[in-house]
């Protein structure tokens, strides 16, 4: 078996429930043992119209809390050159994945034009669409565009990277639910020793933004009534 050399990590950038924008607040928030779990904020849906405490409900969910990021709807568009129309369709998710791959590469202390025609690779793990859903509500056909379909498409969240950096490598979105950024993580590791990729941007993003897929889990009993992962 060929033999592989480790590979190394040399910049980070996250986004986490609980207001933490940095690694150095992640990892504060994990040392002080603060508690992230919230409510349902009320600007993603309203809690009394999709909760009940009876299982079987339909319609209806158990559970009330979860992990959530804030100011999902801000972002800069023109510093990624991005027109405002364009970036009113396009997944929060996408959004979120441009500020922190930049971050990331600045911590990393590499420079845009190092890397710029690179076989550079991305992976993101990525499995919600809930924002694609919010666009294609029946009674609102008349406001699909151009940019519609681009911003709802989950390989979209991973080429958005590649075209920032003007990444030649692997850029791809995987899906396989719970383990999604470890298999991208995995990927990219294989990319790398396989020659395919001489680096790579490794991510994983979730926003809940509509109840339906929160209704389901809670039909199948996969949620804690408390909102505290007991698995």
């Amino acid at each position: 078996m060929k033999s592989r050399e480790p590979l190394a990590i040399v910049g980070i950038g996250c986004r986490f429930p609980g207001d933490v924008q940095s690694p150095d607040q992640l990892w504060k928030l994990l040392a002080e043992g603060v508690d992230a779990i919230t409510e349902v904020p009320a600007n993603r849906w309203d809690i009394a119209s999709f909760y009940h405490p009876d299982p079987t409900k339909p319609g209806r969910a158990y559970a009330r809390w979860g992990g959530f990021l804030e100011d999902v709807d801000q972002f800069d568009a023109r510093f990624f050159g991005i027109s405002p129309r364009e970036a009113a369709k396009a997944d929060p998710q996408q959004r979120l994945l441009l500020e922190v791959a930049y971050e990331a590469l600045e911590d990393a202390g590499i420079p845009q034009e190092r890397i710029a025609g690179s076989s550079g690779g991305v992976f993101v793990g990525i499995s919600s669409y809930d924002y694609g859903g919010m666009q294609y509500r029946e009674n609102e056909r008349s406001g699909i565009d151009a940019y519609t379909n681009v911003g709802a498409a989950l390989c979209i969240a991973a080429n958005r990277i590649s075209y920032l950096f003007d990444l030649r490598g692997p850029s791809l979105a995987v899906d396989t639910a719970c383990s999604s950024s470890l298999v991208a993580a995995h990927l990219a590791c294989q990319s790398i020793w396989d020659g395919k990729c001489e680096l790579a941007f490794v991510a994983g993003v979730n926003l809940i933004l509509r109840p339906e897929v929160t209704i389901g889990f809670s039909k199948a009993s996969m949620l804690a009534p408390d909102g505290r992962c007991t698995s």
